[in-house]
């Protein structure tokens, strides 16, 4: 559910962390330089982001601060065999939010970037709470005034995904990559039936709705009282 992009130019560390990153329940994508990890970033939704710093063509640091400039608010997990305190400085100064030396504990490195997810309000114990309506993602339930809907799981999906993000936009095609991934067959077609369908099942809520943006995709808009 969760998007990590793994952007580091050694092949054997960028492999390692992809498959360790990818086994405890996220979907990684990978870039050997700050000029990929750009063009990822344009690319896919992500939600956090694990840099090395030393790359070709633009390091960290840049990356980092291109990003912030940008009033991007991802998560940045800065990961480098540079240890000098005036090298974490000068990381913390560009904009990232945490910072880990080399050679990487894997265990220290997934507790990091789920501390870092959980501070950036995504995880939130895998529940959405707007007013009276709670979305739990581990039962695929919408709950209201104590009335319970269970969603098939792809509808699920792109609701959570939505309210996630409130305000966000997602083009179809982000949404196709992220809910049915990067193989499947689905056309956008298949996104607008199940945008059509979650329209249709909350119809009349007060709570939240989803918009469509023409030319672009769809985003939700929350009304909390």
């Amino acid at each position: 559910m969760f998007h990590i992009l793994v952007v580091e130019d050694d092949s054997h560390t960028r492999k390692l962390m992809e498959t360790v990153i990818s086994q405890n329940g996220y979907t990684v994508y990978t870039a050997q330089n700050g000029m990929e990890a750009l063009d990822a970033f344009d690319q896919y939704h992500i939600d956090l982001i694990v840099l090395d710093i030393m790359m070709p063509e633009m390091d960290g640091y840049e990356f980092t601060k291109l990003i912030r400039e940008w009033k991007e608010n991802i998560p940045i997990l800065m990961v480098s065999a540079k240890q000098q305190p005036a090298d974490k400085k000068k990381g913390f100064l560009v904009g990232t939010d945490d910072y880990m030396t080399k050679p990487v504990d894997e265990e220290e490195m997934l507790l990091r970037i789920k501390a870092l997810l959980r501070r950036a309000n995504i995880v939130n114990e895998r529940k959405i709470i707007i007013g009276d309506v709670v979305l739990d993602y581990d039962e695929l339930s919408v709950t209201r005034n104590g009335e319970t809907q269970t969603l098939p799981q792809k509808e699920f999906y792109v609701l959570y995904k939505l309210l996630s993000y409130p305000n966000k936009i997602f083009t179809r095609l982000q949404l196709m990559d992220e809910i049915w991934g990067l193989d499947s067959e689905t056309t956008d077609m298949t996104v607008n039936v199940h945008i059509n369908r979650l329209r249709k099942r909350f119809e009349g809520w007060k709570e939240f709705e989803i918009v469509t943006v023409r030319g672009l995709g769809y985003k939700a808009v929350k009304h909390e009282e």
